[in-house]
């Protein structure tokens, strides 16, 4: 996975709730595992912006719910640094889901700003998005 441009602070943990900000069908998602990370034995791996996580529908379309995806996270509410200094927060957490494991989106269209980060490392995503902050 290509590396962000950004200090980012993880901020999202297993088991945390988060929006589904495309219009693929789920509404609210619980994040189950984070894929491609490195931990030690025994540890659980927090999420940061743009990683490519596991999530579980928790509310949504009926034919949905219960079902595990994969997603990447477009907006977190922890703040992160960027290179040029400047902090950044969003106002919730939210994510994008994915169709497959080469990165193209479920739905059609993103609602809400997305990370320049998910830009560089997920193009597909942040084709769909309204606005890249």
């Amino acid at each position: 996975m290509k590396a962000i441009s950004a200090r980012a602070t993880k901020g999202l943990n297993i088991g945390s709730w988060l929006i589904a900000a495309d219009n693929s069908g789920a509404k609210m998602v619980k994040i189950v595992s984070v894929k491609k990370s490195k931990a030690k034995k025994r540890k659980q791996v927090p999420a940061k912006m743009a990683d490519w996580v596991k999530v579980s529908v928790k509310k949504g379309l009926p034919d949905m719910k219960g079902k595990v995806f994969d997603a990447v996270i477009i907006r977190q509410k922890k703040s992160y640094r960027r290179l040029s200094g400047e902090r950044i927060a969003f106002e919730d957490n939210a994510v994008a889901i994915l169709k497959d494991d080469k990165g193209n989106p479920k739905g059609t269209q993103i609602k809400g700003p997305v990370a320049r980060e998910v830009m560089e490392r997920w193009s597909q995503v942040a084709k769909i998005a309204s606005i890249v902050h």
